[in-house]
């Protein structure tokens, strides 16, 4: 919603103090230097209250400043060079804190009367704070007042607020000149917030510099036991799988070149003579057995034939058999570790039909799978040691073993396919579990090929 904001009878006051990441040095010859690697900023000439000013600052305290003075004129400048978050105040009351974390560009010169909110705009809740943030920003804006969120979500607009906070939402990228439109560019058009967010919060940049909150920094280890590498027992009676003489695949197995060269994606399979029991429990055994499990000061690491972020493993698969010789038809659960199958849920319940039928829309005609195996993430796994990059691992996990899983069914003469999209609703219904502890994350559809 495009929004106006009216010009405020009310005088601002500012409350600054420094970005995170920030020191100040204050040396004798009134000179003042700002650091935050790799910037640097010297201000010479200063008087004494600007030094007591940055003095108050660099102590971890703030400086509220209500009328224009040298010290005013100081923390501005800083201010508008990233050094320093600034809350601007208004009626006695604090309204918003613009919060860098980078180095800014020149604030806009002009203020248009009215903004629109950029698409790519996120509200969340951060602690105590409400939180607006642009993926593509230097900056955070941190909401303290009611109208000033009613005017940044683009709902309503008060005369309260001032011009300054369209300044800032401009400069912070948060919204637009309504002459200005994110769907007329490809770049902007092409993008969803959702998947720009991600791409930005998952990755160093502007935002994330050092290691402190990002990647296998152990935060839990102090909080919460780490989750075991094998999953809990599922009820129901095993079917055992047979294993594979792996001595002999080596000497007669298909060239990885050749498995390079020929694999592709299947989408019709041959009903009439199915893949069986003993060519699924292969596939499964060369493809995601755990071959071994080690302890890492109070962490499970394991081993599988695929590569796996920080040997977490937290992938798990579920084959659902519609036609398979051999095998019921059902949903299982492939116990890596003994290397057999658990029935999970009946092939006529609500949920596993809604998991076939959805598969539909990737094979040739509308056809059914043979076996349908849904990859699953036990995130917990990947997010007792990992931060920030948590699902972006989980992802690159489920590519590395969706081509494991392409060559070695090139390899045996299978179809194979992956599917771009799943329904996680209703994995969670048909295998029992809660999605924030297990959630699906890939699905492959694999069977045997026409003559």
């Amino acid at each position: 919603m495009t929004h106006t904001v009216n010009e405020p009878t009310v005088a601002l006051g500012f409350r600054y103090a420094l970005r995170s990441g920030v020191t100040c040095l204050t040396l004798p010859n009134r000179v003042a230097v700002l650091s935050a690697p790799p910037r640097k900023f010297q201000r010479a000439g200063l008087d004494a209250a600007q030094l007591a000013a940055l003095q108050a600052l660099n102590s971890n305290s703030t400086v509220l400043v209500t009328a224009d003075d040298s010290v005013s004129e100081l923390l501005a400048e800083l201010a508008d060079g990233g050094w320093l978050a600034v809350t601007v105040r208004a009626a006695g009351r604090d309204l918003y804190t613009l919060r860098p974390f980078a180095e800014p560009p020149a604030a806009p010169a002009e203020i248009p009367a009215t903004v629109t909110p950029s698409k790519f705009l996120v509200l969340h809740r951060a602690g105590a704070d409400l939180v607006a943030e642009h993926p593509m920003s230097w900056c955070d804006l941190v909401v303290h007042d009611a109208d000033v969120l009613a005017a940044v979500s683009g709902l309503a607009a008060s005369p309260d607020l001032p011009a300054r906070l369209r300044r800032d939402l401009l400069w912070g990228g948060f919204a637009l000149a309504e002459s200005d439109c994110e769907e007329h560019e490809f770049t902007t058009r092409s993008w969803s917030a959702p998947d720009l967010w991600f791409h930005r919060r998952s990755t160093l940049g502007a935002r994330i510099l050092d290691w402190e909150h990002f990647g296998p920094t152990r935060w839990a280890a102090d909080r919460f036991p780490a989750p075991p590498a094998r999953p809990a027992e599922r009820p129901g009676a095993p079917i055992e799988l047979p294993a594979c003489d792996l001595d002999l695949l080596t000497c007669h197995d298909v060239p990885l070149t050749a498995a390079i060269e020929a694999r592709m994606s299947h989408r019709s399979f041959d009903e009439r003579n199915p893949i069986t029991l003993d060519q699924l429990g292969e596939l499964l055994y060369r493809c995601a057995r755990t071959r071994e499990v080690r302890d890492d000061a109070g962490f499970e690491r394991a081993s599988r034939p695929y590569p796996s972020a920080g040997g977490i493993y937290e992938l798990e698969l579920y084959p659902i058999v519609r036609n398979a010789a051999g095998l019921e038809a059902g949903m299982y659960h492939y116990d890596s570790f003994d290397h057999h199958l658990v029935p999970v849920a009946d092939i006529d319940s609500a949920a596993v039909q809604r998991l076939l039928r959805m598969t539909s829309a990737t094979l040739s005609g509308g056809a059914q799978p043979q076996v349908t195996v849904v990859v699953a993430a036990r995130a917990g796994r990947v997010m007792w040691m990992y931060e920030t990059v948590c699902y972006a691992s989980i992802l690159k996990d489920v590519g590395a073993l969706m081509q494991t899983c392409y060559l070695v069914a090139t390899a045996m003469g299978l179809g194979i396919v992956a599917q771009g999209f799943g329904d996680t609703a209703a994995f969670g219904a048909a295998a029992g579990v809660a999605e924030l502890e297990e959630c699906a994350v890939g699905t492959l559809i694999v069977g045997s090929l026409p003559e």
